[in-house]
This record gives structure tokens, C-alpha cells and sequence, in this order.
């Protein structure tokens, strides 16, 4: 039995849940101590995109973060809950 590609999944536009809601603990240009979960990344334009992409200046984690239907869902809102969920439970009981 054959299996169908799944076809890649594109980034909604506007939407940047990923470059908010998860904590990224290494270094960021004009961030250098990293980002806290749920603060926008200062990398992050007005048009929601990423001014670092493609830059080898952007963090290994934000590349090897790739949109995939559980994660995004089908709004902005499915974004944040569900990275803000998998914040939480991938912190929880980590010391500060």
C-alpha cells in the first residue's frame, strides 16, 4: 500500500504564536538573555514575520520549530493555547 505525501504545512500569515507563546533560552539579537514564554520575540516585524529568517544569527530552535496541523489548528488562537500548553508542560517542575 502506497502512502500519500503529507504536503508541508505554510506558516498562517499574521499568525506568529510560535515567535510568542514558547520561552526560547538561547541568545537573540536585542534579546540576550533569551525570550519568556508569552513575550514577543523583538525580532518579530510589524507583519508578524521573522526579521531574522534565514539569518544564521536566528536561533537553532526557531528553525527546527516547523507549523504542523496539532500545532497550528485552524486560527491563531489554536496556536497560542495549544505552544502555551506545551510551554507549560515542558517547564513544569523545572527550578527557576
Amino acid at each position: 500500500m502506497r502512502s500519500t505525501p503529507v504536503p508541508a504545512l505554510s506558516c498562517r500569515a499574521g499568525c506568529a504564536a510560535c515567535c510568542i507563546a514558547p520561552s526560547i533560552s538561547s541568545a537573540i539579537p536585542g534579546m540576550p538573555g533569551g525570550k519568556p514564554a508569552g513575550v514577543r520575540c523583538v525580532q518579530l516585524t510589524e507583519q508578524g514575520l521573522c526579521a531574522l529568517f534565514g539569518s544564521p544569527q536566528r536561533p537553532a530552535v526557531c528553525g527546527s520549530l516547523q507549523p504542523a496541523p496539532d500545532m497550528c489548528g485552524s486560527s491563531r488562537e489554536h496556536a497560542m493555547h495549544w505552544l502555551t500548553a506545551l510551554e507549560a508542560a515542558t517547564t513544569a517542575g523545572t527550578p527557576d
